[in-house]
């Protein structure tokens, strides 16, 4: 039942959850813009989201290596004082070679997405808080508030550029202040996660010799696999994405805000559906035949004329592209036992970073050598070979929870 998902822990975590996605959503638009004022343009902007998503993809192996060591408050509350260094950082240094450098063991998001450190311990941490019933359900109600956060934050993306204009001051300073924003949303992250409640000693475990014994086949089948789709979403992070807009279209940094606010309204609301629709016809099969049309209309989005036609297929990929996020996560969950969700959560999240993290520099120099959306007509083809694989190999696999499976 809904009214067993509001437990103390789970409300705290959803709360940071929606914090943080505010402020990847904000990011995720700014940096290229900050980048461009800078002097940098699409490949710089590319190497930083590479950047970015390796060094998320390291930190997520170490933490998941650790899996027992510490309760994952502690990691967490390790994770917020980054994130808040990160804002500082990226708003006093300028240089491009030590931006790389913070954006590397930083925190920031140029996807807005679910790759991050953060993501996998909150992942088990809430897996561990509810009952199996009710675990898509959650999944569905994190992402959702992760989706919209992230589109009020990218809504919010042009305030730096109007403020400066209406009180007459540099741009630069301006988007500075983002960063110092975003600083202040990781500290609040750090309070939220100090008030939850630590592992009573009755219920510790020794750290696992062997993280994962008994699901390791399936977790790196998985594993393989989301890291396929991760490599393809790569080419089309928003931080690219909003550039390929800018360049493509003329669009204001306020004008693609607006529209990676519906965007992500419209991803937030299909959790709820994913839900629903999985109860009906299994995870695996919700996953896959909602996310194969929504990947034709990716690459779709390359040829589109005029903005318009754009927007249309990019709000309609929207629609559908994310219901494959709190599914997969449920998925995973329950296909592992208890004990090694903690370190099957973060095996799966390292290799998507690290496939994720290639493919933005790749994309950034394509960006450069010509306006024509080649990315995402690669990562279109790419994330539709992901979707018939995954139905090849575990449509038959069913969590034992499913009563019903799709035939």
């Amino acid at each position: 039942m809904i009214h067993s998902l509001a437990t103390a822990p789970v409300s705290l975590l959803l709360t940071a959850r929606g914090i943080r996605s505010f402020g990847d959503g904000l990011i995720s638009l700014v940096l290229p813009v900050y980048l461009l004022e800078l002097g940098y343009g699409a490949v710089a902007t590319g190497i930083i989201a590479t950047s970015t998503l390796l060094g998320s993809a390291l930190l997520t192996l170490l933490v998941g290596l650790s899996a027992g060591r510490a309760p994952g408050r502690t990691f967490l509350i390790g994770a917020a004082l980054l994130m808040a260094s990160t804002g500082v950082a990226f708003a006093v240094v300028s240089d491009f070679w030590p931006l790389v450098v913070i954006a590397f063991v930083g925190t920031l998001n140029p996807s807005s997405g679910d790759v991050s450190v953060f993501v996998p311990l909150e992942q088990a941490e809430l897996a561990r808080a509810i009952p199996n019933r009710d675990r898509t359900r959650l999944f569905a109600r994190y992402s959702f508030i992760g989706s919209v956060m992230a589109a009020v934050g990218a809504l919010a993306a042009g305030l730096p550029e109007g403020a400066a204009k209406f009180f007459g001051t540099d741009t630069k300073l301006a988007l500075q202040g983002a960063f110092l924003a975003y600083a202040g949303l990781g500290a609040v992250v750090l309070a939220i996660y100090r008030r939850l409640p630590g592992v009573p000693e009755r219920q510790a475990r020794a750290p696992l010799a062997h993280p994962l014994r008994q699901s390791r086949p399936i977790v790196l089948a998985l594993a393989a696999l989301f890291s396929l789709d991760a490599f393809a979403g790569g080419f089309v992070v928003q931080s690219l994405l909003a550039l390929w807009l800018f360049d493509r279209f003329g669009l204001s940094l306020a004008t693609a805000g607006l529209i990676f606010f519906w965007t992500g309204v419209l991803s937030a609301f299909s959790y709820f559906v994913a839900a629903r629709i999985a109860d009906r016809i299994g995870l695996v099969n919700t996953m896959v035949f909602t996310h194969l049309p929504s990947n034709i209309c990716l690459a779709l989005v390359a040829f589109a004329p005029s903005l318009w036609l754009a927007v249309a297929l990019l709000l309609l990929r929207s629609a559908l592209s994310q219901m494959d996020v709190p599914t997969r996560t449920s998925y995973v969950m329950a296909v592992v036992s208890p004990e090694e969700r903690p370190a099957a959560a973060s095996m799966t999240a390292v290799p998507r970073s690290l496939a994720a993290a290639v493919s933005p520099m790749i994309s950034g120099a394509m960006l450069a050598a010509s306006s024509f959306g080649w990315p995402l007509i690669l990562a279109g083809g790419l994330k539709i070979a992901y979707d018939l694989l995954l139905l090849m190999l575990f449509r038959k696999r069913q969590p034992p929870e499913e009563l019903r499976p799709f035939t």
